[in-house]
C-alpha cells in the first residue's frame, strides 16, 4: 500500500515535521467535533452506556489538546456541560477542588462561559441558567442538605442585586424545609433537562457536516452498495442457470412430443379423419417440418434468432407478463406469452434494456 509504514511510497512518512504537526491539529479538530456530535446525539436520546463511552472519548480527546483553540472552546464547554448535567443529582460526584461544589454548581459555571461564546443569546439560554440555579438549590434540598442549600445560595448570588426575586424565593423555600413546593415543581429538573435537549439539537444542526460523519456515511453507503450489487448478481446468475435448465427441458419435451407424434402417425392405418384429427395431423406435422429445419440450418437458424428484433407488440406482452407474474418469473412469461423464437433469458435481457430507456 502507498505510504503505508517501510513501503518508501509518498506517504505520511514522507511529511516534515512541520506539516504532520499541522496535520495533527485538524485530525484533533475533527475528532473533537466528532466526539461532541456523539455525546449531544446519546444525551439527547437517553442512551445512558453510549453517553458513558463517548464521554471517555470526548475527555482524552480534550486531554490531549495542549491548549484550546477559540474555536474549540464552545465545542469543549458543551462536553463538560453534558458531562457535569448528566451526574446532576449525584452530590458525592465532584468535578471541581473544591468538594462543596456539587455537579450542577459546576455545570452553572460551564454554562456561564458557553453563554459567552453565543453570538446572540436567547430566552432559551436565559431559561437554562435559570433552571440550573434553580435545581442547584433543589437538588440539595431533596437530599435533605438545607444548611448546603443555603451555602449553595450565597455562592449562586454572590451580587446582592443580581436577579433579587428569584434569590429571596430560593431563600424563602430552604427556610420552609419543604422540597416539593409548587415553585421547585414548575422548574424540575426534567424541564432542565428538556431545555439542554432543545439546545443540544440546535448545535447538532449546525455541526451536520463533520468531516469525519460525512467521510464515514460514504464508507458505509458504498458497502451496502456493494453488498446489493453482489446479491443481486448471485441471484441473476441463478435465474440464469435455472432458465436455462427450463429451456433445455421444454425442448427435449417439444422434440420429444414431436417423435412421439410422429411414430404414431406412421403406425396409424389410414383412415378419414373427422375435423379435430386434422387440426392435430395437421399441427404435428408443421412441428415436424420445424425440427427437420433446424437440424438442416443448425447455427445459422440460432443466429437469425439472435439477431431477430424485438417488436412493438412483444414488448407489450413483456411488459403485460411482468406485471402479471413479476420481474424474474421469465420462464412463466414465455410460455404466457406469444414471443417468436425467444428464450427466458432474452425476456430479460430485453426488460433491463427497456427499463434503461424509459429511465433516460
Amino acid at each position: 500500500m502507498a505510504g503505508s509504514p517501510g513501503s518508501g511510497g509518498a506517504g505520511w512518512v514522507s511529511l516534515s515535521p512541520a506539516r504532520l504537526a499541522q496535520a495533527e491539529v485538524v485530525v484533533g479538530d475533527w475528532m473533537l467535533e466528532f466526539a461532541c456530535y456523539c455525546l449531544c446525539r446519546h444525551f439527547r436520546e437517553g442512551r445512558t452506556a453510549e453517553f458513558r463511552r463517548c464521554r471517555d472519548v470526548a475527555q482524552a480527546v480534550i486531554n490531549s489538546l495542549s491548549k484550546i483553540a477559540t474555536h474549540q472552546k464552545k465545542t469543549v464547554y458543551l462536553c463538560q456541560l453534558l458531562t457535569r448535567i448528566a451526574k446532576g443529582k449525584r452530590l458525592d460526584c465532584h468535578f471541581e477542588n473544591d468538594q462543596r461544589i456539587s455537579p450542577l454548581e459546576s455545570a452553572l459555571s460551564i454554562w456561564t462561559l458557553l453563554e459567552r461564546e453565543e453570538s446572540k443569546p436567547n430566552k432559551l439560554h436565559e431559561d437554562i441558567h435559570r433552571l440550573i440555579q434553580i435545581q442547584v438549590v433543589a437538588v440539595h434540598m431533596e437530599k435533605g442538605y438545607f444548611k448546603e442549600a443555603a451555602e449553595v445560595l450565597e455562592r449562586l448570588f454572590t451580587d446582592l442585586e443580581s436577579n433579587k426575586p428569584l434569590r429571596m424565593k430560593l431563600a424563602a423555600i430552604i427556610k420552609s424545609k419543604d422540597p416539593y413546593v409548587p415553585f421547585l415543581q414548575n422548574f424540575s429538573y426534567n424541564l432542565l433537562i428538556s431545555k439542554i435537549k432543545s439546545y443540544v439539537e440546535l448545535f447538532m444542526k449546525d455541526n451536520e457536516t463533520n468531516f469525519l460523519i460525512q467521510a464515514a456515511t460514504k464508507q458505509v453507503e458504498a458497502k451496502e452498495l456493494g453488498a446489493t450489487m453482489l446479491q443481486n448478481e448471485t441471484v441473476d446468475v441463478s435465474e440464469t442457470k435455472e432458465e436455462s435448465n427450463l429451456e433445455t427441458n421444454r425442448s427435449c419435451m417439444e422434440e420429444q412430443s414431436i417423435t412421439n407424434q410422429s411414430s404414431g402417425d406412421a403406425r396409424k392405418p389410414i383412415v378419414r379423419p373427422h375435423s379435430g384429427q386434422k387440426h392435430r395431423k395437421k399441427s404435428a406435422l408443421q412441428s415436424l417440418n420445424s425440427l427437420q429445419n433446424v437440424e438442416k440450418h443448425g447455427d445459422a437458424w440460432a443466429c437469425g434468432r439472435k439477431r431477430q428484433r424485438w417488436t412493438h407488440a412483444e414488448d407489450l406482452q413483456l411488459k403485460s407478463g411482468v406485471r402479471e407474474f413479476g420481474v424474474g418469473n421469465w420462464a412463466k412469461i414465455l410460455v404466457h406469452g406469444d414471443f417468436n423464437n425467444r428464450t427466458s433469458v432474452m425476456l430479460k435481457d430485453r426488460w433491463r434494456t427497456l427499463r434503461r430507456i424509459d429511465q433516460v
